[in-house]
């Protein structure tokens, strides 16, 4: 058998921020103390919630899943990107590169499906106060919660295992901080259309069909506060959904631009820049979303870090 003289990846090379050499240090900063905010804050949200019982529902469940899923979600990306900044040698094992796409897509693509499932929540407490207790007891938000793992789990595996079956025998310089689909596909020798086409699929099915579940519910949303005659039962209606709306935007704003946008359009210093975006600062802004913009949390983490105090005295 005639053998191909080619040298096969066994590595890539980070090269996102090679462009700001001079600011790595300055960039290492900035992002160490956002991860590291983003952390205590999202540990915050989650322990308040565990400890407070006035928080033990469904709204309150949801967003500690979602606290949970964006501590994740930052710990795949940012720890490795801290430590390539000032690194001379910024490079992953093609292992640790799959392993890193597949968990990064794993939680991502849940964190859509969790997003349809509060905007579910929002429905019944609006549309159906009364049967709320009834419609959204632990095994229903438990059952949403598994679904949504289960499609992130199947999109991701699919997604990486298409990828990375992908023959990589050219370069290896990755144009990107951390390995995601555009990127890697980049620099595979070649590609078949049906793996391109499988892959966009799997994308809308992530991103599209989430949305749509999301539009629908708060069209029905909608359709009820218009109902209501008072205007502060409006609002007070209203203001229940405005931090899933707020958080619902920027993530699928910032999704759609990198993951639903055609091939043609790829660029590598624009995707950087928004990744930065969602990785880091939208990590941070989304709980804070949910936590600040909110009377009932505050009061439970005033009580929570009341009671804290007081043990510890």
């Amino acid at each position: 058998m005639e053998q191909v003289n080619e040298t096969v990846v066994t590595e890539f090379v980070f090269l996102g921020f090679s462009s700001l050499a001079g600011l790595q240090w300055l960039l290492f900063v900035v992002f160490l103390l956002l991860y590291l905010f983003t952390l205590c804050t999202n540990a915050i949200i989650m322990s308040t919630i565990v400890l407070d019982r006035a928080l033990h529902t469904p709204m309150y469940f949801f967003l500690a899943v979602l606290s949970c899923f964006e501590t994740c979600y930052t710990f795949v990306i940012v720890p490795k990107m801290l430590v390539d900044l000032l690194a001379q040698k910024k490079t992953i094992s093609f292992l640790g590169c799959g392993i890193q796409m597949f968990t990064f897509l794993f939680l991502g693509c849940s964190h859509s499906f969790l997003l349809a499932a509060m905007g579910y929540d929002r429905y019944v407490a609006i549309c159906n106060p009364l049967r709320y207790t009834v419609l959204m007891g632990h095994g229903m938000c438990a059952g949403l919660v598994a679904a949504a793992c289960t499609c992130g789990f199947t999109a991701a595996q699919v997604i990486t295992s298409l990828v990375f079956h992908l023959p990589f025998h050219s370069s290896n310089q990755l144009h990107h901080f951390f390995c995601d689909i555009s990127p890697v596909l980049q620099l595979a020798s070649h590609h078949s259309r049906l793996s391109q086409l499988v892959i966009f699929i799997l994308g809308v099915f992530a991103l599209v069909i989430p949305l749509l579940l999301i539009l629908v519910s708060y069209i029905r949303i909608l359709s009820a506060i218009l109902k209501i005659s008072s205007s502060v039962g409006r609002y007070k209606a209203f203001s229940t959904c405005a931090s899933h709306l707020i958080v619902v935007t920027v993530h699928y704003g910032c999704a759609s631009f990198i993951y639903l946008r055609p091939k043609s359009n790829y660029s590598s210093s624009q995707d950087t820049l928004i990744s930065v975006s969602y990785t880091i600062l939208t990590p941070l802004f989304n709980p804070m979303v949910y936590s600040l913009r909110n009377k009932e949390f505050k009061s439970a983490l005033r009580r929570t870090m009341g009671q804290t105090l007081y043990t510890v005295n």
